[in-house]
């Protein structure tokens, strides 16, 4: 037995360091199991498989309004970075794809924009593929609280905001679930927990008792606001879910 960033360090002729980082980044899978602890150990003949980081691409863009297909594992923050002169206008998880939208910061759209957002005109769409079966549509209207201690985490509490998800199945995978989910509000992991309330967490998803898999399994699919509608193609994780 060894530890896992030792025997990827081996195995793809990289140092120990950056064997850690991709470990660390969520990049590194065993059986599409992700590796969770750099320091966890396996056996020394264990093959591991690396996620490739795929670039953000922009969907649209004029003079208002900046639409971008976000890969999982990259920062919503880092798209900043890629795309000067913008800012974000809302946020989506590390490993969570789909679309994003950006905005000329301090402009007149930006301030309705928020505005909009705020007062919950704003439709987004997402999919996610759940452990069990989903048999029907569905309303959660459950407060969500989120606690920063470190990283954020939420939880279903009174005294939480009001956050409102509708889901609806699309298709059965095995034992697993792909539905769809419109978010009326924008909680911190309002998607994660509510669907963990229901027994149906995400798969992918441990941090809200999901099983083991190589990303979490979320995708935002479209976005409509004002006169603008976007949309982002499925993820090749979820073209064959897809009946």
């Amino acid at each position: 037995m060894e530890k896992a960033y030792k025997i990827l360090s081996l195995q793809e002729k990289i140092s120990n360091k950056k064997a850690k980082e991709l470990i660390d980044k969520g990049l590194v899978c065993v059986r599409g199991k992700k590796v969770q602890l750099a320091r966890a150990e396996y056996p020394m003949q264990t093959i591991f498989e690396i996620t490739s980081l795929l670039k953000p691409e922009v969907i649209f863009e004029d003079s208002n309004i900046l639409a971008v297909n976000k890969p999982p594992f990259i920062e919503s923050y880092d798209l900043a970075d890629c795309f000067k002169g913008w800012v974000l206008l809302h946020r989506l998880d590390k490993e969570t794809s789909g679309v994003i939208l950006l905005v000329r910061p301090d402009s007149d759209f930006h301030l309705r924009a928020k505005k909009a957002f705020k007062e919950q005109k704003v439709y987004k769409e997402y999919v996610a593929l759940v452990s069990g079966f989903v048999s029907e549509k569905c309303v959660i209207n459950e407060p969500i609280l989120t606690i920063k201690k470190g990283f954020a985490k939420s939880k279903i509490s009174k005294d939480g905001l009001s956050a409102i998800t509708q889901i609806e199945p699309l298709s059965v995978v095995g034992k697993k679930t792909l539905v769809k989910a419109v978010i009326k509000t924008g909680r911190t992991h309002q998607i994660r927990v509510h669907l963990k309330s229901i027994g149906h967490s995400i798969v992918g998803d441990r941090l809200y008792g999901g099983i083991d898999f190589k990303r979490i399994m979320l995708h935002a699919l479209k976005i409509k606001i004002f006169d603008y509608e976007f949309s982002s193609p499925l993820p090749k994780e979820f073209q064959n879910l897809v009946q």
